[in-house]
C-alpha cells in the first residue's frame, strides 16, 4: 500500500496525492462534459444549451457511481498492499453492508417478534458475540477498556439493527434526515469493519504462510458463504430501500441536480481524505505503510502485524459498509447478487489505478464510473461493461502497473 509514496517527476520534485488527485479530477470532469456537450451538438443538431444541461447532468451521475466505486476499490487495493491477498469477497462484504443499512431503515431484524422471545434474545446475542469476539480477537485488543468498548460498539449496533428505524420515505427536516443518516452509516460501518475483521482472523489467518492460491480460493469460497447467508435471509429478488433524501434540485449550467448527488460525492470524499490523513499522519497509519513495505523489517522494528493486517481489514470493511448505504440511497434497491458486479468494477479500478495505491484506486473508481454514464449517455448502456474493459486493457497495455502504478512510499 502506498499512500505515502509521492509521484515524483524527473527532477525529483514531489508532488502531494492531493494535488494529484485534484488534477486528475478536475481533467477528468473537463474532457467528459466537453466530450458530452459537443457530441449531440455535432452529430445530432442538439442545441448548445441543452446538450451542456444534459452533460452536467450525466457528470453529477458520474461523480455519484464513481465515488461508490472508489470506496469499494480502496478495501481492495488496501488488502492487497498489506498482505497481495485479492479480497474476491469484498465485494459481497459491499453487498451485505448494503442489505445492512437497507434492514436497519425499514423493520430491523425483528428477531424478538418474528421467533419466541428467548430465542430471538440468544440469537441476537449470540451474533454480537460472535462479531465482538471476532473484532477483539482480531485486533488483539488485551486491555479490559479497549476490549468493552469494542464490545459495546458491537452489541450496540445489533441491538439498533435489532429495532430498525421503521422508515418509509423521504424526511424533509432537515435535523430529523441528519438524525437517521447519521446512525445508518455508523451501524453499517461498525458492523460490516467486524464482519471484515472476522473473516479474516478465521479465514485468511491461517492461512497466510500457505501458498497464494489457498487464501485465493478461500476469498472466492467465504464471497459465496455470504451471497448464500443473504439469499436465504432475505431471497433473490430486488428489496426496495427507503429513499430518505427528498429529491430536490438545483439549477446548474441548465441542469437540475439533486441533492443527493452532491451529498454521495462530498461524503465519499470526506471519507477517502480521512483514510489518506490517517494512513499519511497516524502511528498505525506509519504501520501500516511500514508493512506494505517489508512485512519482516515492520516486525523487528516492533509493528504488531496481525493488529495491522486486521486494522486495514476493518477500514476496508467499514468504508464497504458506508459504500453500501449509498448503493441503497442512490438506485433504491438492493439484491444479493450486486456484490459481484460492483465488486468486480471495483477491482478493475484499483487494477486501474495501480493496485496497492490508494490515490490509485480512487482514480480508478471515478474513471469507471465515467465511462460507464458516458456508455449510457451516448445510447451504448448494454456495451458498458465491455467498454470498461477495453480501457483497462488499452491502459494496462500502455502503463502494465497502472495508471499511477505501485511507487515506493517514503520511510515509514
Amino acid at each position: 500500500m502506498t499512500a505515502a509514496s509521492q509521484p515524483v517527476d524527473t527532477s525529483g520534485r514531489r508532488y502531494p496525492q492531493w494535488a494529484v488527485l485534484s488534477v486528475a479530477a478536475v481533467v477528468l470532469v473537463v474532457l467528459f462534459t466537453t466530450a458530452l456537450t459537443f457530441l449531440p451538438v455535432i452529430f445530432n443538431d442538439t442545441p448548445f444549451d441543452a446538450a451542456l444541461a444534459t452533460a452536467v447532468q450525466q457528470t453529477a451521475n458520474a461523480l455519484s457511481l464513481g465515488a461508490i466505486y472508489a470506496l469499494i476499490a480502496l478495501g481492495y487495493t488496501m488488502v492487497y498492499g498489506i498482505i497481495e491477498l485479492i479480497n474476491f469477497a469484498h465485494g459481497d462484504v459491499f453487498m451485505v453492508g448494503a442489505f445492512i443499512a437497507m434492514t436497519f431503515l425499514r423493520t430491523g431484524f425483528s428477531a424478538t417478534t418474528l421467533l419466541p422471545l428467548a430465542i430471538g434474545v440468544a440469537a441476537l446475542a449470540g451474533f454480537a458475540l460472535f462479531l465482538g469476539w471476532g473484532l477483539i480477537s482480531g485486533l488483539g485488543i488485551r486491555r479490559a477498556g479497549p476490549r468493552l468498548v469494542a464490545l459495546g460498539l458491537v452489541v450496540a449496533s445489533v441491538a439498533g439493527l435489532e429495532v430498525g428505524l421503521k422508515q418509509t420515505g423521504a424526511i424533509h427536516e432537515i435535523p430529523m434526515l441528519v438524525a437517521v443518516l447519521v446512525p445508518t452509516f455508523l451501524i453499517a460501518m461498525i458492523i460490516m469493519g467486524a464482519v471484515n475483521v472476522t473473516i479474516e482472523r478465521l479465514a485468511y489467518r491461517p492461512l497466510r504462510k500457505a501458498s497464494r492460491l489457498a487464501p485465493l480460493l478461500t476469498a472466492v469460497g467465504v464471497s459465496f458463504i455470504l451471497q448464500n447467508i443473504v439469499q436465504i435471509w432475505q431471497g433473490t429478488g430486488d428489496r426496495p430501500v427507503p429513499q430518505l433524501v427528498p429529491f430536490v434540485r438545483f439549477d446548474l449550467l441548465g441542469a437540475h441536480i439533486n441533492w443527493l448527488n452532491l451529498f454521495i460525492f462530498v461524503l465519499a470524499l470526506a471519507l477517502m481524505g480521512g483514510l489518506q490523513t490517517f494512513v499519511n499522519r497516524t502511528r498505525l497509519g506509519r504501520a501500516m505503510r511500514s508493512t506494505a513495505q517489508d512485512q519482516q523489517a515492520a516486525q523487528l522494528m516492533g509493528v504488531d502485524l496481525n493488529q495491522t493486517i486486521s486494522i486495514t481489514f476493518l477500514i476496508g470493511g467499514a468504508l464497504a459498509g458506508a459504500a453500501g448505504v449509498f448503493q441503497g440511497l442512490y438506485f433504491g434497491f438492493v439484491r444479493f447478487d450486486l456484490g459481484f458486479n460492483a465488486g468486480l468494477k471495483a477491482f478493475t479500478s484499483a487494477v486501474l489505478g495501480g493496485i496497492g495505491n490508494l490515490t490509485g484506486a480512487v482514480i480508478g473508481g471515478f474513471l469507471i464510473g465515467f465511462v460507464e454514464v458516458f456508455s449510457a449517455a451516448v445510447g451504448q448502456q448494454r456495451w458498458s461493461q465491455a467498454i470498461v474493459f477495453v480501457v483497462l486493457i488499452l491502459v494496462l497495455i500502455i502503463r502494465p502497473s497502472g495508471i499511477l502504478g505501485q511507487q515506493a512510499g517514503d520511510r515509514a
